[in-house]
């Protein structure tokens, strides 16, 4: 069949083995990346094809009808055009669950870090400001406590439950919006809320949703207006779903006290992001789900998927049930 892999190396950088899809008996073509001119010309004759973060689009796949499978490496799938694919034939598959707890522990990364400012206050005592202020101790920075703080879960997926368990260990109350809430979970320290009822409530905001067109620039200048006054909002979903200029006044004015941000709209984005001379805003890329164990979980997960197509299985399918 022949399986091209078109951006290999933001999943392997080179500490990993392609070994696992040299196994499936077929040739395998590797390509660190691909640019957009290059796409079709890159895919070839392959009928399998792997992508990451590179697009293929309706006329992109108009112009690949042979190909059979398209395996994204990633739990989102919205490079694809999911309805081009099943319309010619190509069964679509994801990766989900791979970094469940790396992105969970990520949050608190960022959480932390808004919260006890430790990379400014390193900066500052090998600046020698500790030794001038002449104090047993030092701060040049409101210092925050979440024991006891609220935090606002947007989607309660694995991620989402991941990141309230651990929020619930620091002592902290966890409120959730989601589409499909279990009420079987909810006790003293966890409860399922509307959305407005969540933005008003929260000391915390943590996006876990994916992006569609309903959570398309969620957090907006309307959004923001009804959340609490010095809000922290962390993100490690989808860039998309925050309207960037809108979060940018909302720091600045101090309506958003901080936000830690592991994902943008544009990826890589450009230097004059709106973001970038914002207050109190730390901006991460893309790393949060990046751990070599879960990057280990996710090759594994992705060979499995295209062994079970070569086998006449389904694994992981998205368009189950659409393809034409």
């Amino acid at each position: 069949m022949g399986i091209v892999i078109l951006d290999g190396y933001g999943l392997n950088p080179g500490d990993l083995s392609w070994d696992g899809f040299r196994e499936l008996g077929e040739e395998v073509i590797i390509y660190d990346s691909t640019p957009d001119n290059k796409i079709i010309e890159n895919i070839g004759d392959a009928e399998i094809v792997i992508t990451n973060k590179t697009e293929l689009t309706r006329d992109i796949l108009e112009k690949v009808k042979h190909v059979k499978y398209i395996g994204v490496l990633a739990t989102g799938y919205n490079v694809v055009d999911i309805e081009a694919a099943s319309e010619f034939g190509m069964k679509v598959t994801n990766i989900p669950a791979y970094g469940t707890n790396a992105v969970a522990q990520f949050v608190f990364a960022l959480l932390l870090e808004v919260c006890n400012q430790v990379a400014h206050h390193d900066k500052r005592v090998k600046e020698g400001a500790w030794a001038e202020s002449g104090e047993f101790c030092f701060w040049e920075t409101p210092l925050i406590e979440l024991h006891g703080k609220t935090m606002g879960i947007i989607g309660f997926g694995k991620i989402g439950e991941a990141t309230s368990k651990i929020a619930r260990a620091f002592g902290m109350k966890v409120i959730s919006y989601t589409k499909s809430p279990n009420k079987e979970l909810e006790n003293e320290n966890l409860k399922f809320v509307e959305l407005d009822e969540l933005y008003a409530q929260s000391d915390i905001i943590s996006l876990h949703c994916p992006l569609f067109e309903d959570t398309k620039g969620m957090i907006n200048k309307r959004s923001i207006e009804t959340m609490k006054d010095g809000v922290i909002l962390i993100n490690t979903s989808r860039g998309g779903l925050i309207v960037e200029n809108d979060l940018r006044e909302a720091l600045d004015c101090g309506k958003i006290r901080a936000a830690g941000l592991d994902v943008m709209i544009e990826e890589p984005p450009r230097n004059d992001n709106p973001l970038f001379s914002a207050k109190n805003c730390i901006i991460t890329p893309h790393i949060a789900w990046a751990p070599k164990e879960a990057r280990e979980r996710l090759m594994d997960i992705a060979v499995e998927n295209v062994r079970a197509f070569i086998n006449g299985d389904d694994m992981n399918v998205v368009n189950r049930g659409t393809v034409h």
